[in-house]
């Protein structure tokens, strides 16, 4: 890297971090308000919220980090070219493609940061927070692992081993009691649904239930049973795919297909996760265009509205595309791909028609 490439290189990731500062905390106020209706409920206190707002903050970088790039690429490379330092350095012969390459490794190296926040700093701090703010605020509740809950319902213990998103939730166990020592029933389901208030859907069920002097067996599509347990319970063992790693994905991908369950949001999840990453890239470069045509001789401030409504919209974009790609069933690599493609393209074309 020659001079002129590290400056460019360094003048993005600076912007680019003052920006995720702004955004960092605009997120964790936003996520402390949220806070303040579970605040004195059980244990929970303004001081666990805090906390929790700070687990979060890995989560949040990962969310934000495309939105931060685009912001800080835009007001870097923006100010250079409101100084005539783009300008001039075209003059002298240095073409688009040549600058885009020290912005691009820019963006490669925010990838970096990206995937290490989204595999190793996120998941684990985010999974933590949620246990311990259930713990704080219900007595009831134990945890086995990273992926299960025991719920305590009157005379049933619920165990819920692992979990899909929403309302549905599979690996479910329910041991049924007669009296403190003595277990009437186990169920076993695979896979349980929350619908109304104090209604519980089982699919799949096998029952052993324990007499005297044996033990009798039935297997039944579908049961329903009456329960006082919030939803809430049910989410501490509900797998996010926004919470996991790749690896995890990957993981928790295979077990599902192995009992025969839906995978359709998981394989989503898995490659818009590693599109996300290589996203990161591409908005980066995107800056480019708009800083040696529209954007060059506006101020500070519009480049920061212009890139977070273009993030805004990747975003928005992103999401619609998932939820229609679950709906149609359309393939996951392509739905998780298909904005950061598209987005690319425009990217490449963009640049080329740059002058």
């Amino acid at each position: 890297m020659n001079t002129l490439d590290r400056y460019l290189y360094r003048t993005v990731l600076l912007y680019t971090a003052m920006a995720m500062a702004v955004l960092l905390a605009l997120a964790a106020l936003i996520l402390f308000i949220s806070q303040q209706g579970d605040i004195g409920v059980g244990s929970y206190s303004a001081a666990d919220a805090f906390l929790f707002t700070l687990l979060n903050l890995p989560q949040s970088a990962f969310e934000l980090l495309p939105i931060g790039a685009l912001i800080g690429a835009l007001m870097g490379l923006g100010n250079l070219a409101a100084g005539s330092e783009l300008v001039v350095t075209r003059a002298s012969g240095v073409s688009v493609w040549r600058i885009a390459w020290p912005v691009g490794l820019a963006g490669v190296t925010l990838a970096v940061i990206m995937f290490g926040i989204g595999e190793y700093a996120a998941p684990s701090m985010g999974q933590f927070a949620k246990r311990e703010k259930t713990i704080l605020k219900f007595a009831d509740v134990s945890f086995a692992g990273t992926s299960s809950a025991w719920v305590k319902d009157g005379n049933r213990i619920l165990r819920v081993q692992t979990g899909e998103v929403d309302r549905m939730f599979g690996g479910v166990f329910v041991f049924e009691l007669d009296g403190p020592t003595r277990l009437r029933s186990i169920q076993r389901a695979a896979r349980i649904e929350v619908g109304d208030p104090g209604r519980w859907s089982l699919h799949n069920v096998e029952t052993s239930r324990f007499e005297k002097d044996k033990v009798e067996g039935d297997k039944v599509s579908e049961l329903t049973l009456r329960s006082t347990v919030n939803r809430e319970f049910l989410g501490l063992a509900a797998t996010d795919p926004q919470m996991l790693t790749l690896h995890g994905l990957s993981s928790y991908i295979d077990h599902l297909r192995r009992n025969s369950l839906e995978t359709a949001v998981y394989e989503i999840g898995y490659w818009s996760r590693i599109a996300r990453v290589f996203a990161v890239i591409v908005v980066t470069l995107l800056a480019l265009p708009f800083v040696f045509g529209p954007l060059r001789t506006t101020g500070a401030g519009t480049r920061t509205v212009v890139g977070a409504l273009l993030g805004v919209v990747f975003f928005l974009v992103t999401r619609t595309v998932e939820n229609g790609g679950q709906l149609f069933n359309l393939s996951p690599a392509l739905v998780g791909w298909l904005p950061t493609a598209v987005a690319a393209v425009c990217t490449v074309i963009a640049i080329s028609r740059t002058r």
